[in-house]
């Protein structure tokens, strides 16, 4: 079974939904390495200094940027950790829009939100609320050290989470040369037109993406086997073992609803600063627990010593 990304919650006014965050695609790929023809080994890349020639070991590489050609400034590790949002499990429903509104290119990333135990009546509550309104929540997500605007949106049973790319991602259509104008501009006569709805007209059907495959990997599949049966070669993979989830989330819906509606409570957009008690991270409490044990064998190595001294 598929390990979750993260678990953490869906949040919408006072609503908080646990849930696992899984991945909502299959990377279908074929992964093929680069050989050296003469004895078949594996080529491999190193890293390497582009004036000395010498290999470089990772901890002498640095990251940097690249302003002018050729002209680069260092970014130190701290400045990463600074510009990186802070982490929290939480995807924070910020608006509802209408789910038309959202243009195509926007969408980027699908993920299927999956319900910790009893958050079920929750889910199902967003979910078919969803449906009736015919609306989209946007929401933010931290992801590894990304933060992400993305889209909560139902499909079946499901809650589907899409990350969205920033407008700055973008590249506008304006920005090319395209035909504009009316049809007449173009010497598209009706007749044409005409033709070309009939056309479209014959060729409609139900949109059934199982109709749909990628043939030239299963062509190249086929052609793997084949070589492998030949070569005598096999593969094994297990997966490692799944632990449940144990979340529980018994809560009074009814009554946060209202209060959200009362207090028109809605996560702040970016910009607006909202100061809240962040939960130590498990690193944080690693550290205070071992900084305690140090301090509480330093405190009876110095007793010993009194000890001896006295004695």
């Amino acid at each position: 079974m598929a390990r979750p990304i993260w678990s953490g919650s869906l949040s919408f006014g006072l609503l908080n939904v646990p849930v696992s965050l899984m991945s909502g695609e299959r990377r279908m790929d074929l992964s093929l390495r680069m050989l050296d023809a003469r004895d078949k080994k594996p080529i491999r890349y190193e890293r390497v200094n582009a004036d000395t020639g010498e290999e470089v070991p990772w901890k002498d590489i640095v990251k940097a940027f690249e302003y002018d050609k050729g002209s680069y400034v260092v970014i130190e590790k701290e400045d990463i950790a600074a510009a990186a949002p802070e982490t929290h499990e939480s995807i924070d429903v910020e608006a509802f829009v209408d789910a038309a509104s959202i243009g195509l290119r926007f969408f980027e990333k699908p993920y299927i939100l999956v319900p910790g135990k009893k958050a079920e009546k929750g889910y199902v509550l967003l979910r078919e609320t969803l449906k009736q309104t015919g609306k989209v929540g946007i929401a933010r997500v931290v992801i590894r050290t990304r933060e992400y605007i993305c889209a909560v949106m139902p499909e079946g049973d499901a809650l589907i989470m899409i990350l969205l790319r920033y407008p700055q991602e973008l590249v506008s259509p304006e920005e090319y040369k395209l035909p504009q104008g009316d049809t007449a501009s173009y010497r598209v006569t009706p007749k044409e037109l005409e033709m070309a709805t009939q056309l479209i007209d014959s060729m409609t059907s139900e949109w059934t993406p199982d109709d749909y495959q990628d043939e030239f990997r299963e062509r190249l599949s086929d052609i793997i086997k084949k070589r492998m049966k030949q070569a005598g070669a096999t593969t094994k993979f297990e997966e490692p073992a799944q632990h449940e989830d144990s979340t529980t989330n018994v809560v009074d819906f009814m009554s946060l609803l209202q209060k959200s509606l009362e207090t028109n409570k809605r996560t702040p957009a970016k910009g607006t600063p909202v100061k809240t008690a962040s939960k130590p991270t498990k690193a944080a409490k690693k550290a205070t627990t071992k900084k305690a044990a140090k301090k509480s064998t330093t405190k009876k190595t110095s007793a010993k010593k009194a000890v001896r001294k006295s004695a």
